[in-house]
């Protein structure tokens, strides 16, 4: 509003004056100088504003994220909320001769909640939110980084006093971009000078400010960092906010589903058992795709179908317009079908579903019910892995004689399973430095366990070859067969 205000009072002035005959040539040479100026100090990042939300009593911006908003993240909410108490109740903390936590390093995989934490930290003891992103403070003049960082801590201080917020709580998403390990940027010094500027603010934070300030910071490199900015003092909690477990998967599809009229068919338990390594993000898009295909469908409900079409949507891509001519897709249906009844021999009632419908990447695919989450894996269970994924190739090969360029993926996550078959000192090398080892010796023996595999995969297949037919002729004529429907045509 100002700058509309005095952009109007130029223009009048200007207008004024050229109608009395006033030569106005020095005056608009002076204003294209500061123009020139202001857009200069804009490039440099002075003008460039932070997201500020909420903060002080009356504060309504964050309510709307909350602890209770999260799920999934038990343990890091706990963390969380244990270290922002010593940011809340400071009477308690000098009592006891606590020193404030200055900051808390969130790291994990992309869409697990880190900024959601951030804000519902926030929220909860009412403070200022100043957020930000490594990529803010990277620019092509010297020094602008490091006063960025003076700014970014002045502004919290400023808005808090403004708002009468007592504490504030400044959040540097992405961190790994200026806090990255000091000497790695040969070519110019700056991001060292962003960072050096980032750890001298963190160490002025002391108990006896007016305004107490927490520095929240989010990466999933953290592999990336300083040590200089991990050492105690500065970040003083590195929390992990990894990927949710079963029961994790479980509260944030509620949290999801809560504003989502579900018909009496959807099992949340079921789909949170099948969605293993789904992030947060993951799962709202999955609530999010099986609301819109319902709505496409013209559905007053989600059903269970909606989350299954979903669920394929999100993890392999849309459907596809082109569709294989008809020798191609019997051969897709034989790949697909070896995979599953590998699957089905090696872990009973695995097999979700099979189709030869093209989504993404993949002209068909065998999706497995994942089983509960694991944490180790012996020798026979990434053996039984590699079986899966070799058994399409094997099937191709016993029923025209030859294989296909369809199996390159299958047979490149084979090598990686038998990678770490070698690594883990699992196999007949027994336990070795991957370093120390030829590279030809590693190569070999990843090759011989596959082709142990491809010989089990192999014999199973040949005891199974009559009921092929069936199982085929089925997945031809629909496209798609459940997990179910595929377990009552294997048995015959």
């Amino acid at each position: 509003m100002v700058k509309e205000i005095t952009a109007g009072i130029v223009i009048a002035v200007t207008v004024y004056l050229m109608r009395i005959g006033y030569d106005i040539t020095p005056l608009l040479a002076v204003g294209l100088l500061c123009g020139v100026l202001y857009y200069t100090l804009n490039i440099r990042g002075i003008g460039k504003r932070f997201e500020v939300l909420g903060g002080g009593e009356n504060a309504t911006v964050n309510s709307c994220i909350t602890f209770s908003d999260i799920g999934g993240q038990e343990v890091a909410k706990r963390e969380v909320l244990e270290a922002i108490e010593f940011v809340k109740d400071i009477d308690s903390v000098k009592e006891l001769g606590i020193r404030p936590l200055k900051g808390i390093l969130l790291t994990g995989p992309p869409g697990t909640g880190k900024t959601l934490l951030a804000k519902a930290a926030a929220n909860y003891i009412g403070s200022v939110f100043v957020a930000t992103s490594g990529s803010e403070f990277v620019e092509m003049y010297a020094g602008v980084g490091a006063q960025r960082v003076r700014q970014l801590f002045a502004k919290a201080r400023s808005v808090a006093e403004k708002k009468g917020a007592k504490s504030s709580i400044v959040f540097i998403d992405e961190i790994d971009v200026i806090g990255g390990k000091r000497g790695t940027n040969r070519s110019h010094l700056e991001y060292d000078q962003t960072l050096n500027q980032l750890l001298v603010a963190m160490d002025g934070i002391t108990s006896d400010d007016g305004i107490r300030t927490l520095v929240i910071g989010a990466t999933n490199r953290l592999d990336l960092l300083d040590p200089a900015l991990l050492r105690p003092g500065r970040f003083d909690r590195i929390i992990n906010v990894d990927l949710p477990d079963k029961e994790g998967r479980l509260n944030i599809l509620k949290i999801h589903t809560k504003n989502k009229p579900l018909a009496d068919d959807v099992v949340l338990e079921a789909i949170a058992k099948e969605t293993f390594g789904f992030s947060g993000a993951h799962l709202e898009t999955l609530a999010n795709e099986a609301a819109i295909i319902a709505m496409r469908r013209k559905k007053s409900r989600l059903s269970a179908t909606d989350f299954r079409e979903a669920l394929e949507k999100v993890l392999m891509g849309e459907k596809l317009d082109r569709r294989p001519n008809k020798e191609e897709l019997m051969r897709i249906a034989v790949h697909e079908t070896g995979h599953a009844v590998i699957s089905e021999e090696i872990r009973p009632k695995s097999v979700s579903s099979i189709t030869v419908t093209s989504r993404g990447k993949a002209l068909g695919y065998m999706r497995q019910i994942p089983e509960d989450d694991l944490y180790l894996y012996t020798k026979d269970y990434l053996e039984g892995q590699i079986c899966v994924l070799v058994a399409g190739a094997i099937a191709e090969e016993m029923y025209y004689g030859n294989r296909s360029t369809g199996a390159a993926n299958d047979f490149q996550k084979a090598a990686q399973i038998g990678r770490k078959i070698v690594t883990s000192g699992l196999s007949e090398l027994g336990v070795i430095s991957e370093e120390d080892v030829p590279r030809s010796l590693v190569h070999t023996t990843i090759n011989k366990i596959i082709r142990e595999q491809e010989k089990r995969v192999t014999a199973l297949l040949e005891n199974k070859k009559e009921r092929f037919q069936y199982i085929i002729s089925e997945l031809l004529e629909n496209e798609h067969i459940s997990g179910n429907e595929f377990r009552r045509l294997i048995v015959g």
